[in-house]
């Protein structure tokens, strides 16, 4: 039996929901395959400014209005842009599930993007760039994107830069909107105790007259990665680090071995081989993180950690030595049953959160049109052996394919 039910509108959007008997709270989005990677140089951080616009009024609504309409019934709404998604989502007691859907379907598909709002968003947007620069962990992330995908889209700030932002227009978000929607390529995704009918009957009665719609818009993939090594000096007391290169796409069949492979290296739990030798057995750093996203067409890893700055050799070494230790050496028939182990625990509690789990469906929808089921991906990590995470140890560890970003402090 699936763990979801998928039904499409005769103008291509998707309907999936998760029905669970014993929740009382009903989560739902509206996910749309469009962001930042699909705007030109012109437009960079036009598909962010476009989720912050579509809460600024509708051809129904003022901004109070939209803000107001959940909240009133302690209800959630929110949104973010990633480089491949924009998603409107909502929490409600299960009993508001209608009233949330009409919401998102309006702000989504009905926003009018009114003048004064553009100036007084374009205000914020400026200040969340400031915020963000004065933390380098979150610079440090978007400088390594651009590092590790030159010249290429993936690489751009979703923020956008000062200048780009500055010029935006009602226009601009209409011409962007116009070109990149795609009704094949929006999913309505949701979980609450409601049966499917029910659900596709509601949504149907927002979605379906909204006009169906094609792009002809390609996305195009980088090519010609050349390792980068760069420092940068910036008015902080700890070095912040990163190190990675590009990976495996949505689609390969490494994807998930590659996963399990980053995630043994330096993934959530504290016993991962970096935090266990760069915190626990030397004290370089407070964190360490390892990460693995993989895109349409491509992929990226990175790794990322703060150290004093005397430290940052040092703790670059053992990294790579780490990787190589991967390298060279099998894992035994006991490290690679708890590396397995592990990985299941991780995506079964992660299922365990609701709003997670609709907005994987949402997007898994959109990118591999299925949503793959817990017990199919236990299966496939099972199936993993010690010698396929070597050779691809062998392959993604290589020192001279590495990009390295370093924030140094000034003087």
């Amino acid at each position: 039996m699936e763990d979801y039910e998928l039904h499409t509108l005769p103008n291509g959007i998707r309907i999936v929901h998760k029905q669970i008997l014993h929740t009382q709270i009903a989560h739902c989005g509206i996910m749309l395959d469009i962001g930042s990677r699909d705007e030109t140089p012109e437009q960079l951080g036009l598909a962010h400014f476009w989720e912050h616009m579509a809460f600024k009024g509708t051809e129904k609504r003022r901004s109070h209005h939209i803000i107001n309409r959940l909240e009133n019934v302690g209800g959630e709404l929110n949104a973010y842009t990633t480089k491949e998604k924009v998603c409107f989502h909502a929490s409600v007691l299960g009993l508001h599930f209608e009233k949330a859907t009409e919401l998102l379907a309006d702000i989504a598909f009905h926003s009018v993007f009114p003048e004064k709002q553009i100036e007084r968003e374009r205000g914020v947007i400026l200040e969340e760039m400031a915020m963000y620069y004065d933390s380098p962990e979150d610079a440090l992330q978007d400088d390594f994107d651009q590092l590790v995908f030159q010249n290429h889209a993936l690489g751009s700030n979703i923020l956008g830069t000062p200048e780009t932002v500055n010029a935006f227009t009602r226009e601009y978000l209409q011409q962007f909107i116009a070109d990149n929607l795609d009704t094949g390529r929006i999913v309505f995704a949701s979980v609450s105790n409601d049966p499917f009918a029910k659900v596709v009957k509601m949504v149907s009665k927002y979605l379906a007259d909204i006009p169906q719609r094609t792009t002809t818009r390609q996305r195009k993939a980088p090519t010609h990665y050349i390792p980068q090594r760069q420092t940068v000096e910036r008015p902080i007391t700890q070095a912040q680090c990163a190190l990675g290169r590009p990976a495996f796409s949505l689609t390969d069949p490494k994807r998930l071995p590659f996963f399990m492979l980053v995630n043994l290296l330096g993934g959530q739990g504290m016993n991962s081989r970096l935090n266990m030798n760069l915190r626990e057995k030397f004290g370089l750093v407070y964190s360490i993180d390892a990460s693995f996203t993989p895109y349409l067409d491509t992929g990226f890893l990175g790794i990322y950690f703060g150290t004093d700055p005397k430290k940052v050799n040092r703790a670059q070494a053992l990294i790579l030595k780490e990787m190589q230790l991967l390298r060279d050496k099998s894992l035994t028939t006991l490290q690679l049953h708890q590396t397995k182990e592990q990985l299941m625990g991780q995506l079964a509690m992660a299922e365990e959160s609701n709003q997670s789990f609709m907005l994987m469906m949402a997007k898994s929808v959109l990118d591999i049109n299925r949503v793959e089921s817990l017990p199919d991906i236990f299966g496939e990590i099972r199936a993993v052996t010690a010698e396929q995470l070597q050779t691809l140890a062998q392959e993604m560890f290589d020192p001279a394919q590495m990009s390295y970003l370093t924030f140094m402090p000034e003087n």
